[in-house]
């Protein structure tokens, strides 16, 4: 695996599951890692950890469907690691309710997380890496992405929409070295799955190992893959 030393990540989701394993995927190829969460105790206790084991870390407390605090998340690692190179959208929320009941807020929320959470910090990150002309952008998406789940109608509309995203953003930057690609997990052992019905077909180790691949190693000719993992 190629090292990322020298290289800024910033994880989304950085605090539990697939994001956590993330994080230490890339502190572990090198990288100085920012991780992100709702929670400052979430982010805090998997930077300490990775700064226990050498790691360069930073541990950040927002809600990524807040355009000015995903601006203020990013100025504030670029003041403490540098620029960040690697971005990985993996904050999401799943909510499994007929259409008929859904609320205004409930849609509104599931996009806002999923979907604009990563629009924002792209818009925030992408342009610098760009100019550098070099950049990763991984975006977790699921099997639902693909497929249509009956009472999960706002998750799908939300992951059939960062699929999108990450192919008609890869177009834009791939002539400027930028990466842009998705993974698209299915069932993985995470609290996120908990009480849904589904057996886990992965942990999120094994979706993590894919992620630092596309992250490291991936030929830019892969740049808007949408890359499954249905286990």
């Amino acid at each position: 695996m190629s090292s990322l030393a020298g290289r800024v990540a910033l994880v989304t989701g950085g605090s539990r599951g697939i994001g956590k394993a993330v994080a230490e995927h890339l502190a572990g190829a090198g990288a100085a890692v920012a991780v992100l969460s709702t929670t400052e105790g979430g982010s805090r206790a998997v930077a300490d950890a990775l700064r226990a084991s050498g790691a360069r870390t930073l541990a950040l407390a927002a809600d990524v469907a807040d355009a000015r605090a995903m601006d203020a998340a990013v100025a504030s690692v670029e003041r403490a690691l540098g620029p960040v190179d690697v971005l990985v959208n993996d904050a999401g929320v799943a909510l499994r309710r007929p259409v008929s009941e859904m609320s205004d807020a409930d849609w509104e929320r599931i996009l806002a997380v999923n979907l604009s959470g990563p629009f924002y910090l792209c818009r925030r990150c992408v342009p610098g890496m760009a100019g550098r002309r070099w950049g990763r952008v991984v975006n977790v998406s699921s099997i639902s992405g693909r497929l249509g789940t009956a009472g999960m109608t706002a998750y799908c509309a939300s992951k059939w929409g960062l699929n999108g995203f990450t192919q008609a953003l890869a177009a834009e930057v791939k002539d400027r070295n930028v990466l842009v690609a998705a993974v698209l997990p299915g069932s993985t052992d995470t609290e996120m799955l908990q009480g849904s019905g589904w057996e886990p077909d992965m942990t999120p180790a094994e979706v993590a190992r894919v992620v630092t691949f596309l992250c490291t190693d991936a030929p830019l000719a892969m740049s808007g893959s949408l890359v499954e993992m249905f286990g």
